[in-house]
């Protein structure tokens, strides 16, 4: 005889985790695209993660995963995002997230950690480490999730955090048991949080506009500088239609170049100089008074106190951050700037004749004296002719996005290779940061879908180097050309002890850069001269193979730091001590 069987008196619910509920809230909020490196606690969660659809991209190193976490939240207004293991991967990709936050841009930083009654007594789990209260210093906001139910608020929070007012990086402190931690399907599902309207529009108000116009007004040079915050924005023919409205001369910062195209007859970007110097209102569109602008004063800007300035920013804190700020105009750029346009009115005054004239004149002489030296075919090349060549293969090719980083490889791109659509040049921003550039090309070539161009100095290259093997993998449209002069600034640096070593600033002389990406089953080429260089960058850019170039510049050619060896300490001790000075030194160093 059977044994009765007891009734049925609960229905057996469904049910989720941890794991299923983190994919949930991020395809919920279309955030399907994610950048990191697998380990213990999150591996199964990337493999779950791309078993759901989403693209997940396996990095070599989590600090160029969070740099192509960084980059994708300026491409596309939300928050990039990177995945790292606990500790030291979790410090890994730290430096991306204060990368991101110093430029505005929304990232998502999700790092498994450890348990929380384990670290608080500091009982020596593995990777054991406070993560939580590590980051928060070094991004805008920083969230713990320690209940299953609370995954879905806190997704939410971290996007509201990162896109809304000034955008910039949130850390989101996963511990492992999270991840494995089930309830109902039913609830979980509720408790997930579609973000509405995450950043809203901040609208200026009409007395700021007021104020602005009347300073404005009554500017005899007047300048517009537009940072990449305007390129940012994405209000790309509002940024325009101001512009030649006010017909006043525009200076581009680097990542804004392309906003409108660095050949536009108001452009004023091979004239900074004068333009800095002289004008006597200046009007900042998404672009701060940091150290890339002297800060508003010193030699590069006119007598002290003598340049009115009218600042657009989401921030009210920035006004006043260096210089007194004639007008500050706090809101978002598409607001502010579609009511400065409105206020203009039908019949707004162009500025002088004279100060536009002034600014064309030299723009087009500094053009024509630059032109002779962008043709040059020297073998080895140097920087001129190397990125004069460079600058007609993106004139061609207007859609390509240019990733460019180093010190002089930097500074002559910047200034040489001019960019004719919005947010097509992405480079190391504010930090003025070395080794973005292998993480920043895959996020482009996965955001965009275009066709990529990393201009490398070899020194920056090394930095992020071993992700040929990614970009190989993925099989991106990556070019690589790494300007290899053989060292740091230049090649051509001696050790001054005269010892077997060489000069902390000089590498492997004629490294082959071009045979890692053969390693991989990429394509490697090596060039001498610019025609070369023509040829390889154009066929690797048709075919849309993964292709690094090395391209042999001068070891001799560039300067010190770039353009910013200004900043270098200089020693005031002669460079030969005192006899006495060194006598004591021995008898000290053979005790």
């Amino acid at each position: 005889m059977n044994a009765p069987t007891a009734p049925e008196t609960e229905t057996q619910h469904e049910l989720t985790d941890g794991f299923h509920l983190l994919i949930d809230a991020l395809k919920l909020n279309d955030l399907n695209t994610v950048y990191g490196v697998p380990g213990i606690p999150i591996t199964d969660l990337g493999r779950m993660m791309q078993e759901e659809g989403m693209r997940v991209l396996s990095f070599r190193h989590e600090q160029n995963a969070g740099n192509a976490a960084a980059i994708a939240g300026f491409l596309t207004k939300k928050p990039g995002v990177c995945l790292t293991v606990s500790a030291p991967g979790f410090l890994n990709g730290l430096t991306a997230l204060a990368h991101a936050t110093t430029n505005c841009w929304p990232m998502i930083l999700i790092s498994g950690s450890s348990e929380r009654e384990v670290v608080d007594l500091m009982q020596g789990d593995y990777e054991e480490m406070d993560q939580l209260a590590i980051a928060k210093p070094l991004c805008k906001a920083a969230y713990r999730v320690l209940h299953a139910q609370d995954i879905g608020i806190a997704v939410a929070r971290a996007i509201r955090a990162a896109v809304s007012g000034r955008p910039g990086g949130v850390y989101l402190d996963i511990p492992g048991a999270l991840l494995g931690q089930a309830m109902d399907a039913v609830e979980g599902a509720k408790s997930l949080v579609k973000v509405i309207d995450p950043a809203p529009a901040q609208i200026p108000a009409p007395a700021a506009i007021e104020r602005a116009l009347e300073v404005i007004k009554g500017a005899k040079k007047p300048l517009i500088v537009l940072g990449k915050g305007a390129a940012y924005a994405q209000a790309d023919e509002i940024v325009k239609d101001f512009v030649e409205k006010s017909g006043i001369p525009y200076l581009p910062m680097s990542m804004a170049k392309g906003l409108l195209p660095d050949n536009h007859p108001q452009s004023a970007g091979a004239a900074r100089s004068l333009v800095l110097k002289e004008s006597d209102v200046v009007i900042m569109v998404g672009a701060r008074l940091n150290w890339l602008l002297s800060h508003g004063k010193g030699k590069s800007w006119g007598a002290p106190h003598s340049t009115k300035f009218v600042h657009i920013d989401i921030e009210p804190k920035e006004m006043d951050s260096n210089v007194e700020i004639a007008a500050p105009l706090v809101g978002d750029i598409e607001s502010c700037l579609s009511a400065l346009s409105e206020g203009m009115g039908a019949d707004w005054k162009a500025p002088p004749q004279e100060w536009t004239d002034a600014v064309r004149e030299k723009r087009d002489a500094n053009v024509t004296r630059m032109a002779p030296t962008l043709q040059n075919n020297a073998s080895p090349m140097n920087y001129a002719g190397a990125l004069g060549a460079l600058k007609r293969i993106i004139e061609k090719r207007p859609d390509a996005i240019l990733v460019n980083e180093g010190a002089n490889t930097l500074d002559f791109a910047r200034s040489i290779i001019d960019m004719h659509k919005p947010r097509k040049r992405l480079d190391v921003g504010t930090w003025g940061v070395m080794g973005i550039g292998m993480g920043t090309a895959i996020a482009a070539a996965v955001e965009t879908g275009q066709p990529v161009l990393a201009v490398e100095g070899d020194s920056a290259f090394g930095f992020s180097g071993m992700e040929v093997e990614t970009i190989c993998r993925y099989k991106l449209p990556v070019c690589i050309v790494v300007f290899n002069n053989n060292g740091i600034y230049r090649g051509t640096d001696k050790n001054r002890a005269g010892g077997e070593d060489p000069a902390p600033t000089v590498f492997v002389e004629n490294s082959r850069y071009d045979m890692m990406m053969q390693a991989f089953g990429g394509e490697g080429r090596h060039v001498t001269d610019p025609d070369a260089l023509t040829r390889a960058v154009n066929e690797a850019m048709d075919s849309g193979k993964p292709t690094l170039i090395n391209a042999v510049i001068d070891p001799a050619a560039g300067k010190e730091s770039g353009n910013i060896g200004s900043l270098n300490p200089t020693s005031v001790v002669s460079k030969k001590m005192n006899h006495e000075v060194l006598e004591i030194l021995k008898q000290k160093a053979a005790q």
